[in-house]
């Protein structure tokens, strides 16, 4: 137990927000504004304030600019890719919810928060009982006995853990402060800290385990090698490779170090936030950023209820919602969780809290009946009852099973990529004729925009909120043409977020049959889409030979193959029925390939005249129109795949031509966007909604994304139902009569994945084509065919069509 002193939360916000805006969907205030990060962070506050009931409270940021490591190390971090704009303007307005509960924030130019936490740490343990918030795990090395413990998060938002020294332990096998040595020796990827080349975690434990600090290690090392040798269980390599990286591990091992000496004065009465807090501020900020299922919370904390009333004082009792310990897996909640996302598509991948808020009860129970008499009155009951309602049981059995990885494929495809990210990064150094950090938007802006001189096309370049240029990816690519070192920075962007979303990150979620158990959600998307995390398997890239390589890592279990059943320009298929435009679908009853068709009425020609370059305009046009791309944005696309630049007049020309041939598509688009803005939201054809605040916003560019979003919305959405009545209808097909025999192992996009024994795949794998083309009637499509083609192999890296 702790003893009896004040309990001081010191929350790291950057690792925090950077937790939350990876973990959660792109959610967006009512004005349109993202904040997935800011809600991440707010739930966390929140959750700390009511779990572990602080009486002194303060937050640590990072600052911009270099910190001291970058000055010892320019790589540090240097694998890291730059931050989303949405991020950054986060981060600015995440302080916003700090000062709402009155609680001081800490920084320093050249220091981390976990170092300005390190130093508060260090000076006030004596007097407070700590606890260190963090999403980052680095703040373990700062455990001390139970005066220091770290709240940190498992997984996702809601899975924490409360580390003291005997927890770390249990962990990694060792004390807290010897995490450093461990560091040094393994390194650590996420901060581009190279460690030991060659020692990996279980040899790292076992040096840490014989020796505890690298110090101790290099002195017995110098002392006598064999002994080494034998004591930690080294080979003769790795005792070579020791000995020729100490330099190498003892650096690492500095840079792993938080530290201790940040310029920070504690302030002790600005952090007893409890003094000044009353909820009216952190009410009319989340009621602003609409943070509905928070504000509620907000007024439980301490037994707040009145307006004005401090914490602590007396407030007339109200009713409180059930509990938030009530189990995730209850079934009951899983149903109301969806029937909620149905009803509000806004509110994506819904809490207990949001169910109970939502509806205004006290049980799930009372939720559930509620949420189902809603679903009755929206006429949302068909999409409940046959997709969304069977679809849970399914997703719970893919979740369960996972795919088999090959990890050593992985391995090897990393230092092959890290080789090939070290090679791009020494060329865009020659370009630019010195060091720095890529990932540093500012540095990148200062080379590129002081030093190299390169301007936009007329001189205009886009700017951020801070004011700095712009040097996001949309940006560069306009510029790829201006100087070689832009085409090099795209390439180590793309290798670098390869390494660090799959190829680095996939092999520590693997249980302990090889098998990785990415968790699919089927409310994590506005549009009705599925989404996937820990991994997101949704984007894995198909585009470039570097991303589809690690497709290989997939494989089929023993005495199966891979079978993957993927539909056929299903979008586009979708815009002909649901539009009804004549000449659209009959190119799709006559079987013609859409986009040659396209092609030869837009560039006005026989269809045997179209060449390879009109049909990849045609694609792009055709796709263009579905995301309600306008002409400046056509114009980009356009030029993405070719040689010559493609002037403004001629892309207009594109469209004009485009919706003079498809009429009842341009109709059927006005009038998409016209019933949006009336309503204030679009259907599917089986009748799912989805909801668009955007469209009232006083923004005016909020309010176009909106209008863009709502054009291409019930195709989306039907292209969810589809797959997912498809997944539903397969399911039980495989359920019924191959239960030993396949499983569905994945859904991405159009594309679903199954693991079938080989001697079923001839009888098997018809029968799922049949499903998947069937679960729409004919009538609904006016005829037009919804077709998908199938694929086996050993990995999903390497199908061959059936």
């Amino acid at each position: 137990m702790l003893a009896k002193k004040p309990t001081l939360v010191l929350i790291d916000a950057h690792a925090i927000i950077h937790r939350a805006y990876h973990a959660l969907p792109d959610l967006t205030t009512p004005s349109g504004e993202p904040a997935g990060a800011l809600y991440g962070l707010a739930a966390m506050l929140v959750k700390l304030i009511k779990e572990l009931k602080p009486d002194y409270i303060a937050a640590a940021y990072d600052l911009p600019g270099k910190t001291h490591r970058h000055e010892a190390y320019e790589e540090y971090k240097g694998t890291r890719a730059k931050t989303d704009d949405a991020l950054v303007a986060q981060f600015d307005r995440s302080r916003e919810i700090f000062k709402a509960f009155h609680v001081p924030m800490y920084d320093a130019p050249g220091f981390e928060a976990d170092d300005i936490i390190g130093t508060l740490a260090e000076k006030l343990k004596k007097d407070f009982n700590i606890i260190i918030a963090s999403g980052d795990m680095d703040t373990l090395q700062l455990v001390d006995g139970e005066r220091v413990q770290v709240f940190t998060l498992k997984k996702g938002l809601n899975d924490t853990i409360l580390y003291d020294e005997k927890a770390v332990e249990e962990r990694y096998g060792f004390k807290p402060k010897l995490l450093t040595d461990y560091k040094g020796l393994r390194g650590d990827p996420s901060d581009n800290i190279i460690g030991v080349k060659g020692i990996g975690e279980k040899t790292a434990t076992k040096i840490i385990d014989a020796y505890g600090t690298i110090e101790n290690l290099y002195t017995a090392l110098a002392k006598d090698r064999e002994k080494v040798k034998e004591k930690a269980e080294l080979t003769e390599r790795l005792a070579a490779i020791l000995e020729e990286n100490q330099e190498e591990a003892e650096f690492s091992k500095v840079l792993a170090t938080i530290r201790t000496d940040a310029p920070v004065a504690f302030d002790r009465d600005a952090a007893a936030w409890r003094d000044a807090y009353t909820a009216d501020h952190a009410l009319e900020l989340f009621s602003e950023l609409g943070f509905r299922s928070l504000m509620q919370r907000v007024k439980e904390l301490n037994g707040e209820k009145a307006k004005g009333s401090a914490v602590g004082e007396e407030a007339p009792p109200e009713p409180r919602a059930a509990p938030a310990e009530e189990p995730a897996d209850n079934e009951m909640f899983k149903e109301a969780a969806v029937m909620l996302f149905l009803i509000h598509s806004d509110i994506t991948n819904p809490s207990l809290e949001d169910v109970l808020q939502n509806t205004k009860s006290k049980t799930i129970e009372e939720a559930h009946e509620k949420l189902a008499q809603d679903i009755e009155k929206t006429g949302l009951t068909w999409v409940w009852e046959h997709v969304e309602k069977p679809l849970i049981p399914v997703i719970a059995r893919m979740n369960d099973t996972g795919v088999l990885i090959d990890a050593e494929y992985l391995k090897t495809l990393s230092k092959e990529y890290h080789k090939e990210l070290d090679a791009i990064a020494k060329r865009i150094y020659r370009h630019a004729g010195e060091e720095f950090n890529i990932n540093s938007p500012k540095q990148l802006g200062e080379i590129l925009f002081e030093k190299l001189d390169i301007k936009a096309e007329g001189g205009r370049r886009k700017k951020t909120a801070t004011g700095q240029i712009s040097t996001k990816e949309s940006e560069l690519v306009k510029l790829v043409d201006e100087h070689p070192i832009i085409r090099e920075i795209l390439a180590y962007r793309g290798l670098a977020k390869l390494l660090g979303t799959y190829i680095d990150a996939i092999p520590p979620l693997l249980d302990t049959a090889g098998r990785l158990h990415t968790t699919f959600i089927q409310t994590g998307a506005a549009t009705g889409r599925m989404a996937s995390q820990n991994p997101g398997l949704q984007n894995i890239p198909v585009k470039t030979e570097q991303g589809r390589r690690i497709r290989h890592a997939f494989l089929a279990s023993p005495g199966f193959v891979l079978a993957a059943f993927d539909y056929s320009q299903i979008e586009l298929r979708i815009a002909a029925f649901l539009s009804e435009d004549p000449q659209l679908m009959d190119i799709f009853k006559r079987g013609e390939d859409v986009h040659r068709a396209v092609a030869a009425a837009v560039f006005r020609v026989s269809p045997e005249e179209v060449d390879y370059e009109m049909r990849r305009r045609a694609k792009v046009i055709n796709f263009g129109i579905l995301y309600g791309m306008g002409v400046n944005a056509l114009k980009t696309n356009l030029e993405a795949g070719a040689d010559a630049t493609v002037p403004r007049a001629e892309a207009q020309e594109y469209l004009n031509e485009y919706f003079a041939t498809f009429a009842g598509l341009a109709e059927y688009l006005t009038r998409v966007k016209a019933d949006a803005t009336r309503k204030g939201y679009t259907e599917t054809l089986f009748g799912r909604r989805r909801y668009f605040p955007g469209l009232k916003s006083r923004l005016p560019y909020v309010r176009a994304e909106a209008e863009r979003q709502a054009m291409n919305a019930p195709m989306q959405g039907t292209q969810a139902d589809i797959i997912k009545l498809a997944m539903v209808e397969i399911d039980a097909l495989i359920q019924k009569e191959y239960a030993s025999d396949a499983r569905m192992l994945l859904q991405v996009h159009d594309e679903l994945i199954f693991e079938i024994k080989k001697e079923k795949v001839a009888e098997l794998a018809p029968k799922i084509l049949e499903k998947m083309q069937g679960v729409v009637p004919t009538e609904k499509t006016h005829g037009v065919p919804i077709l998908s083609s199938s694929s086996v192999g050993p990995n999903w890296g390497e199908l061959e069509a059936l």
